[in-house]
């Protein structure tokens, strides 16, 4: 069955076992679908700001990176410099995923369930969308109007 989420210029997805893909948007599907069974706009909401805080793929790859060449510092400081290679090869992870926007450590985070940003916006605004947030934007008045009407909402 092919993905309602088509993102195909999305490295992270591309380079993903589409299994793992799957299993990521049936965790979106089951919520969207859960809340429209419900309806209730606080829990809409009370989920939307549990989004807020959830950690994307890039600021979960470049922490733990950060985190293991610091831990090869220490560990070099106190034990020897043969450690350095460990902060040598987390500085080259950090690099790759920098400049492809993937490599072996988001592999291994995507494999945990860990969404890119792109993912979690697209089951924002579904949610945004159902809980009516949309609805706001005024069919009457200008362009101008319907621009900023639709950037407000898109805010909210």
């Amino acid at each position: 069955m092919e993905s309602w989420n088509r993102m195909s210029t999305d490295s992270v997805r591309t380079h993903t076992p589409d299994e793992v893909n799957r299993r990521i948007d049936a965790r979106v599907e089951k919520c969207v679908q859960s809340m429209a069974e419900h309806m209730d706009r606080s829990l809409i909401s009370s989920y939307l700001e549990k989004l807020e805080r959830e950690w994307d793929l890039n600021r979960v790859v470049t922490v733990a990176a950060s985190a293991v060449s610091v831990l090869g510092l220490v560990l070099a400081a106190k034990d020897g410099p043969r450690w350095k290679i460990v902060s040598g090869v987390a500085a080259g992870l950090l690099l790759q995923h920098g400049l492809l926007g993937f490599g072996p450590l988001a592999e291994l985070v995507r494999a945990l369930g860990v969404r890119t940003r792109r993912e979690m916006d697209l089951e924002k605004f579904a949610l945004k969308a159902l809980r009516g947030d949309f609805e706001r934007i005024p069919h009457e008045g200008g362009p101008l109007a319907r621009a900023n009407a639709a950037l407000v909402a898109a805010q909210s």
